[in-house]
């Protein structure tokens, strides 16, 4: 199972959950390192101590509360830029333990750089969305990406290689979707200040 592009395909995967939600993220590695449901690459094996799955479950259950109220979702996900890559990037090393020392410094690369674009583009979509006065739009965006984070990284543990490119592929979609929102929010604010312009005084 942990051939070279299994475990890169994992770091993808992972990296990309762990750019939406870091907790939810090692929390699932962790019950499955813990559990032993599924073999994981042997430097995961540290996720599965106690105090680990007890922290991040925590985190998480405050995160899944704060990440769903309008404009404390954002500084919430603005602070955890400095969270959230360096621990994906922490996780891609020891997942990619196996591998050569070039290697594995490669895939924690990869790692932190995938968690960042997921990261960056999650935060962009989030302060797209914050202006608009229903807080429907916010928790939809935050359930969605709890859902993806625990689901993919569940998944990337049974086939790697599906996870890889349904991570990349969301990650396209992600991106895509950030730079649309906001570009259609700034072509309102545009529209809005030729508005206050032109308002007679």
């Amino acid at each position: 199972m942990f051939s070279p592009a299994n475990i890169t395909a994992l770091v993808i995967a992972s990296s990309f959950a762990a750019g939406l939600n870091i907790y939810a993220t090692v929390l699932t590695l962790g019950l499955l390192a813990r559990t032993h449901l599924v073999q994981l690459p042997p430097g995961l094996d540290p996720l599965g101590h106690t105090w680990i799955i007890v922290t991040c479950a925590i985190l998480f259950a405050v995160e899944f509360f704060a990440d769903k109220i309008p404009a404390l979702d954002l500084v919430w996900n603005l602070l955890h830029t400095f969270v959230r890559i360096p621990i994906a990037a922490l996780i891609a090393y020891h997942a990619s333990s196996q591998l050569t020392p070039t290697m594995q410094i490669l895939a924690t690369t990869l790692g932190a750089g995938i968690a960042l674009a997921a990261h960056t583009s999650n935060t962009a979509l989030r302060a797209a969305v914050t202006p608009s006065p229903e807080p429907v739009s916010n928790i939809a965006l935050s359930t969605a990406g709890d859902t993806v984070a625990i689901g993919l990284t569940w998944f990337a543990t049974h086939h790697p290689i599906a996870a890889a490119c349904i991570a990349i592929a969301l990650l396209l979609a992600a991106g895509l979707a950030a730079h649309a929102l906001i570009r259609a929010l700034k072509r309102s604010l545009q529209r809005f200040s030729r508005e206050i312009r032109a308002f007679p005084n």
